[in-house]
C-alpha cells in the first residue's frame, strides 16, 4: 500500500498540469488581430499599455488604468476577449470599477471590462 501512494501523487500532479495547459489560446495566426488593434482595444477601456507580448498563443498586456492601478490582461488574439485580469490596487484605490454592481444599483464606472466571473485581484 505504501508503495502505491507516491505513484498516486505523481498521477494527480500530472493530471492537474494538463488541466492548466488548456488555458493556452489556440487560434491560427491568420485569425489574429494586429498588435495595434489590441492596443486600441485596451486603450478604449481606459488602460495605458506599457508592455504587449505573446505568451502561450495569447496576447498579454501589462499597463495601468486611469486610477494608476497596475493591470495585467490575457487576451484572446482572435476575438480580443479578456481571458484573465489581474489588478494590483494602489492603497486607497476605488475597486468599484472591477466589481459587479449590486442588484438594483447602477454601476459607477463608464465602460466596464468584459471579464470572466473568476477575476483575480491582488491588493498591493
Amino acid at each position: 500500500m505504501k508503495a502505491l501512494f507516491p505513484i498516486a501523487i505523481v498521477i494527480a500532479m500530472t493530471c492537474s498540469g494538463t488541466a492548466r495547459a488548456s488555458n493556452d489560446c489556440r487560434h491560427p495566426m491568420a485569425e489574429w488581430q494586429s498588435r495595434e488593434t489590441v492596443t486600441n482595444h485596451v486603450r478604449d477601456r481606459g488602460i495605458t499599455t506599457e508592455r504587449l507580448r505573446i505568451d502561450d498563443g495569447c496576447y498579454e498586456v501589462r499597463g495601468r488604468d486611469v486610477d494608476g492601478n497596475q493591470i495585467e490582461l490575457k487576451i484572446d488574439p482572435a476575438s480580443l476577449a479578456v481571458l484573465e485580469l489581474e489588478v494590483r490596487f494602489r492603497p486607497g484605490a476605488d475597486t468599484a470599477r472591477y466589481l459587479p454592481p449590486a442588484r438594483g444599483q447602477a454601476g459607477k464606472a463608464g465602460k466596464p471590462l468584459n471579464v470572466p466571473a473568476a477575476v483575480s485581484t491582488s491588493p498591493r
